[in-house]
């Protein structure tokens, strides 16, 4: 899931586990598809906030290893690899 941040620009991805996780990345074209580490919050859920200029991105969230889309999201694109990747529309 992806929520506006506190201040303009800003936004918060967040992985809600459905089962137990030891540890979650964000990974996106906004950061070249390098792992960004997402920080359990005492809700259960990770969560990172990320500056992003207006225009659109394609994300995953990377989950002990498994990198997958965000179930949360109903934006999605395909990608060189079989797969899809969650899309978000930075304003």
């Amino acid at each position: 899931m992806v929520k506006t941040g506190k201040k303009k620009g800003e936004y918060r991805f967040v992985y809600n586990p459905s089962g137990k996780v030891q540890k979650v990345d964000l990974a996106g074209s906004f950061n070249n598809w390098k792992p960004r580490p997402m920080t359990k919050q005492k809700t259960g859920e990770f969560s990172i906030t990320i500056p992003l200029a207006a225009g659109y991105y394609e994300y995953k969230f990377i989950v002990d290893g498994t990198w997958v889309e965000d179930k949360d999201n109903g934006s999605y694109s395909f990608n060189p690899y079989g797969t899809l990747n969650s899309v978000l529309k930075a304003e």
